[in-house]
């Protein structure tokens, strides 16, 4: 039995396996309609989620299995004082798999030790957002044709932002990549994963100016300034709001530029920017339904037949 707490924990070569199994959802969604049939998905999310929720109730109702879960911790018996070892322990009762989002750094890890099921970390604190990265990944292979050879930007919130160290940690196994860190003095990419880039040689920048990277990029990560990471209302305030990207700046782009953003987003993309063909932010949504679909079928070593 497999867990998925971090992207590392599946070799590159089997996230090219699991790509290749989403690509195929994709183009074949019928094949699948109940690969699942009987088989139960719980949803612990003990912090507010719409798209991460959503996409796996969506990802395994399309492979023709049920939904069982709660959507906050006040609705669950965290409301109680119940641990979440013990909330997996009679999860695992009424689920065949369970995909778990907790504030709390390591909680899901916590609760895959004690589980009989496989377990997903849907996002733990400001650690890890293991299957958001697997749906970046897929989105920039499927668009671009491609994981390596290229220059990414990553913009706004580099300190907080779980999906972006994610991607970055999952990005450094596949050659030829450049990182150009986009943010404020105080939202900075934390110092270990400058240490592990430089360790590994692998090139990077720390930039204050979108305009100014914008021609360089293959690849444009926008994220947004995260109010509920922040101590103080004040210090959001001033941040919120420090970069923009709109239509101005996307003319300064390559014309095969992708630009991703793991959602949602408040004023970091400008809804003009929106019809623009290199906007995949949007596409990247239905490939995290296609690579969680995936990833239910491989943790519960399902395969489906091709006459099916």
């Amino acid at each position: 039995m497999r867990h998925l707490m971090n992207p590392l924990d599946f070799t590159v070569e089997e996230l090219d396996s699991l790509f290749d199994l989403a690509t195929d959802i994709e183009h074949n969604m019928e094949k699948y309609a109940y690969a699942c049939q009987g088989k139960k998905l719980a949803t612990c999310f003990y912090e507010p989620s719409t798209r991460t929720r959503l996409s796996f109730e969506s990802a395994m109702l399309n492979l023709g299995g049920s939904v069982i879960g709660f959507s906050d911790a006040g609705s669950s018996s965290a409301s109680k004082g119940e641990s979440v070892s013990d909330t997996i322990r009679v999860i695992s009762c009424f689920a065949d798999i369970c995909a778990m989002r907790h504030p709390k750094e390591g909680a899901p890890m916590v609760a895959a030790s004690k589980s009989s099921i496989p377990v997903i970390n849907a996002g733990d604190g400001g650690h890890q957002h293991p299957t958001q990265t697997l749906t970046d990944l897929l989105t920039i292979r499927s668009l671009s044709g491609k994981l390596e050879n290229f220059t990414i930007g990553l913009c706004g919130d580099l300190k907080f932002g779980r999906t972006v160290h994610s991607l970055i940690n999952a990005l450094v196994r596949y050659p030829n990549i450049r990182f150009i860190f986009i943010s404020p003095e105080e939202l900075k990419v934390p110092d270990y994963i400058i240490e592990m880039l430089k360790e590994k040689d692998i090139p990077f920048e720390e930039v204050i100016r979108l305009e100014d990277s914008m021609p360089h990029l293959d690849l444009l990560y926008m994220t947004r300034v995260q109010r509920e990471r922040f101590f103080n209302e004040e210090d959001y305030i001033r941040l919120k709001d420090f970069y923009i990207l709109n239509k101005e700046k996307m003319n300064l782009a390559k014309e095969h530029m992708l630009v991703l953003h793991p959602l949602p987003r408040v004023n970091e993309i400008s809804v003009d920017v929106d019809e623009d063909p290199r906007a995949a932010y949007f596409k990247q949504v239905q490939y995290g339904v296609y690579v969680r679909m995936a990833l239910i079928l491989t943790l519960l070593e399902i395969q489906v037949d091709e006459e099916e």
